[in-house]
């Protein structure tokens, strides 16, 4: 299960130096995972006014090349697992076809309290296809 977004690099993702700021990629794989759930019919927002929250627990993060001011990029969502209250999914950042960020995040469900909660049942159709 392959999902990709196309991001263009603006002055304010970059630092001095017309590269971008290393925190800005983990941005970029927030919106790819958005699209990623919402191209899957969940909609975070909607889940949010209903008392499940989606929260990063780990990311294991690898910086190869640096992406630069005015370049588009690729960010690719792809689920590795997908657990009872959790999910991983590997993200890749790519410029034509060069690797410039590769990481493995997970995610969990939390309700209001900060308790972990089961994945809700619209996550059944990424489940299956990750199996």
């Amino acid at each position: 299960m392959h999902h990709s977004i196309k991001v263009k690099i603006y002055y304010e993702d970059t630092d001095a130096g017309g590269v971008v700021y290393y925190a800005n990629y983990l941005r970029y794989m927030e919106r790819a995972r958005t699209e990623f759930l919402a191209e899957h019919g969940i909609n975070v927002a909607e889940y949010h006014h209903h008392g499940n929250f989606f929260v990063v627990t780990h990311v294991d993060i690898h910086y190869k090349r640096p992406a630069r001011l005015g370049e588009t990029i690729e960010v690719t969502t792809e689920v590795q697992e997908v657990r009872n209250a959790s999910m991983t999914i590997k993200n890749s950042i790519l410029r034509e076809s060069s690797i410039l960020v590769e990481a493995l995040l997970t995610f969990a469900c939390i309700d209001a309290d900060g308790r972990p909660r089961r994945l809700p049942e619209s996550f059944t159709s990424i489940r299956s296809a990750v199996k």
